[in-house]
């Protein structure tokens, strides 16, 4: 009964550490990419499991065979459970600092009416356990903005609860430009509603079958549209971001570099791609989505076949015409995006004299902000609410 109670708590045990090992493997193939991503999410879960483990462990009998074996799965897996919440401190304290130097301030004070919703601390354990709570918003859907090649775009646009007179966040989704809807952007679109902006979640049409710069052209379209149907929906025009995760956040930046239909005020972006072509002959390794797939899907080719194309399609390219403050968010273990790519754009705009914030969080993967109430969006939630009041406020 003993060897059976030890070779159920080893089992568990090894579930446990294979879990919490995903924090530092990153996924070798697309279908494990949900392992990578998740797991330094739900660290704060692994480190309760592999401690409670521990605990039943150590008050079991002790001369079993196996209790050497188990307990050392369960300290191997508080150990790596224990990593992206010791090395958060360190990134907020970094980000903290790049704020205030970049806007000038002391410390990151804002009005009352600013902070009421203002998350007070980077990361709670509360939330990571029972999540963050569900905001009221006032929601349209499915709105059809614009019909090309046949094709409706359509937006979401989230609210909040009270009427008035706010500012304005276009959000543009990922999905490697050949998938995803306004939807994706349902959780992100009701936090920053409930902090007064009004979300215009906005669609475009998908590579291969319309390839580049068919989404830019979507994305002006949803501008236009913004422009002429913004007091119906409560935004104040002259304080409008934009915001995209991934492929999205690649439109956004080029959008936001560009002449547009309005002016922006400020730019956000999810682990964006920046220099196309580099991303091209550089791929990481490992390559869970098989970039130059999704390259030659999204503009129609190699590079050498449409250089023009994967310049035009690169924010790096376009630097020298930001105006406007940019804040980069990735994940330091990202294998779709690596992060030294928005570090390097990050650099360039402090170069032109671009305003630029660079958020690196060195535990998280690709779309670590598909776990919302996880560790790595926390800490982005954290410091994106007090961006954005620092610059549309």
């Amino acid at each position: 009964m003993v060897s059976l109670l030890f070779g159920l708590l080893l089992g568990v045990s090894t579930i446990g550490l294979f879990l919490s090992l995903w924090i530092f493997i990153p996924a070798p193939i697309f279908a494990l990419l949900p392992l990578s991503v998740g797991a330094p999410e739900v660290s704060p879960w692994l480190l309760l499991v592999n401690w409670g483990l521990a605990a039943i462990t150590l008050g079991t009998h002790r001369g079993n065979g196996l209790f050497k074996v188990t307990i050392a799965a369960n300290l191997v897996g508080i150990l790596l459970a224990l990593w992206p919440l010791l090395q958060l401190p360190i990134a907020h304290a970094k980000i903290t600092q790049d704020f205030r130097q970049t806007f000038n301030q002391k410390t990151l004070d804002f009005p009352t009416l600013k902070r009421q919703h203002f998350r007070k601390m980077p990361f709670q354990f509360r939330e990571a356990f029972l999540g963050l709570s569900q905001p009221r918003t006032r929601e349209v859907h499915d709105l059809v903005f614009s019909v090309i090649d046949r094709v409706p775009l359509r937006l979401n646009i989230y609210q909040p609860e009270k009427t008035g007179y706010y500012p304005g966040i276009v959000m543009i989704y990922g999905g490697a430009w050949q998938r995803g809807q306004p939807k994706n952007m349902e959780n992100l679109g009701r936090y920053l509603a409930q902090q007064g902006y009004v979300i215009w979640a906005i669609d475009y049409r998908h590579a291969p079958q319309h390839p580049f710069p068919s989404q830019l052209t979507d994305v002006h379209a949803a501008l236009e549209y913004l422009k002429t149907h913004a007091r119906t929906y409560e935004t104040n025009l002259d304080r409008v971001a934009i915001l995209g995760q991934s492929a999205g956040a690649q439109l956004a930046l080029v959008t936001a570099y560009q002449p547009a239909p309005i002016d922006l005020r400020a730019v956000v972006a999810y682990y964006s791609p920046v220099d196309l072509t580099a991303g091209y002959y550089d791929v990481p390794i490992p390559d869970p989505i098989n970039s130059r797939d999704v390259l030659e899907k999204f503009l129609g080719g190699n590079p050498k076949q449409f250089p023009d194309r994967y310049r035009q399609a690169s924010p790096l390219q376009w630097v020298n015409q930001a105006k406007i403050p940019t804040f980069l968010i990735y994940g330091g273990k990202d294998h779709v995006v690596q992060s030294r790519f928005g570090k390097a754009l990050h650099e360039k705009l402090l170069a032109h004299n671009s305003t630029s914030l660079f958020l690196e969080i060195p535990w998280a993967d690709h779309a670590f902000d598909a776990v919302f109430n996880g560790v790595s969006n926390q800490l982005a939630l954290y410091h994106l609410e007090r961006f954005l009041a620092k610059l549309l406020h």
